[in-house]
């Protein structure tokens, strides 16, 4: 057995230390107590969360369950709520882009389907709560993980050993330990990358969110807080093919604020640069199960989807929901947290979730990331009579805040 003192039964490794890696450490420590031993286990623990220019919609359910943690009020100041949607369809050339749908940004009076808020911002209030409820935060990487007759032996890239009952897979959408337990992964690449970058304006967004569907892919404009270079700023997704975007990217500052602007619009005045855009490759991929011996796949280990819909970090806090859930129901029963029939429990709750979800990103993709005429009539009819559907709005947007059909207790907000 490897060291460790404490008893390994109620020991658990988190194998990532991103958001949902950190969250779900959160939520265990905090309903289990110091009877329990959480571990994060990621080399980038061992400096300050870095500067990017991702910035994520947590939508309203994964918002309640952050206020329950005590992690969103460290986070709120850097957050913006959205108050409405706005989408449109057109080419890149058209002066005019008309609105084909709109949608309330409340799911209800006084609360926002959803809100903005940048990487670091998030990450920093989580390692805070962290540090606070006795997580330990360990700046090494994890290496394998080998299961044993009722625990599983964690080995750490700096060489030391520990056992625990049950390994946490968030190490992203290459995992390496998802690999090693022989879990397959159904997917496929777009020949699309995502170009992310912080935007400065001279008029106030006031909370809108934007989605520009072109033929290339959507270019999505969301609200950050208020600051930079020209007072306002927002933070857009653009889907690029991916033949275009090293041409775009070896522009000069000037030329690619225009290949910004010709897509931005003019709605918020003159614009501004306030980081070099990056981009990044997009897929769709669904590990084939979920969980493994005394192992258990969280976030963008276990699915990733197109950014279409702003869904892939909450798809992640999901899993945190679910799977802190069972453990901690378990844990309370006095049975063993990484057992086969809790981690069921988990891919049961989750499987279907996610690839009903990566099904209808694959879809929306594929109907808007085209020039078709005859696909572009049937797609703006269809955005038309939804537009005018009040009711069918209504659901729509209960579904982009996660709080349509069965909910895991953390997602309404309440504690473990």
């Amino acid at each position: 057995m490897a060291q460790g003192s404490e008893d390994v039964s109620q020991r658990i490794i988190v194998a990532g230390g991103g958001v949902a890696g950190l969250t779900l450490a959160v939520a265990l420590k905090q309903a289990l107590g110091e009877s329990f031993g959480v571990i994060v286990a990621d080399p980038a623990l061992a400096g300050p969360p870095r500067a990017d220019d991702r910035a994520y919609a947590v939508a309203a359910a994964a918002r309640n369950m952050l206020e329950a943690l005590g992690i969103w009020r460290l986070a709120e100041a850097a957050a913006t709520p959205m108050t409405e949607m706005i989408i449109t369809d057109s080419r890149t050339p058209d002066l005019v882009r008309p609105v084909f749908l709109t949608f309330d940004g409340e799911v209800e009076p006084g609360q926002p389907f959803a809100h903005m808020v940048e990487n670091g911002a998030l990450v920093t209030a989580l390692l805070q709560v962290a540090r606070a409820n006795g997580v330990e935060l360990r700046p090494d990487g994890v290496r394998s993980g080998t299961e044993e007759d009722g625990f599983i032996t964690v080995a750490f890239a700096g060489g030391e050993k520990l056992d625990a009952a049950l390994l946490i897979a968030a190490d992203g959408a290459r995992s390496k330990l998802r690999e090693q337990a022989g879990i397959g992964w159904v997917g496929w690449s777009y020949p699309q990358s995502g170009i992310v970058a912080t935007i400065g304006h001279e008029r106030p967004h006031e909370g809108r969110a934007v989605e520009h569907f072109l033929p290339s892919g959507p270019f999505a404009i969301l609200p950050l807080a208020d600051g930079g270079k020209l007072g306002h700023r927002s933070s857009i997704v653009w889907t690029e093919r991916s033949e275009n975007v090293s041409a775009l990217l070896a522009l000069d500052e000037s030329d690619l604020l225009l290949e910004v602007e010709r897509r931005f619009g003019l709605e918020l005045g003159e614009i501004a640069l306030e980081s070099r855009p990056g981009a990044y490759p997009l897929s769709f991929g669904v590990a084939r199960r979920f969980v493994g011996e005394r192992l258990a796949l969280l976030g963008d280990a276990a699915h990733v989807i197109h950014p279409i819909a702003g869904q892939g970090l909450n798809l992640g806090l999901k899993d945190v929901a679910a799977l802190a859930e069972v453990i901690v129901d378990a844990a309370r029963l006095g049975l063993d947290v990484g057992g086969s029939d809790v981690l069921e429990a988990y891919e049961k709750g989750r499987r279907f979730d996610t690839v009903a979800m990566g099904v209808v990103t694959d879809g929306l993709n594929r109907l808007f990331s085209n020039d078709s005429t005859p696909l572009r009539l049937a797609r703006d009819l269809g955005l038309g009579l939804v537009e005018r559907m009040p009711g069918l709005k209504r659901f729509f947007i209960r579904e982009a805040a996660g709080l349509a059909g069965p909910t895991p207790r953390l997602l309404k907000g309440e504690m473990l």
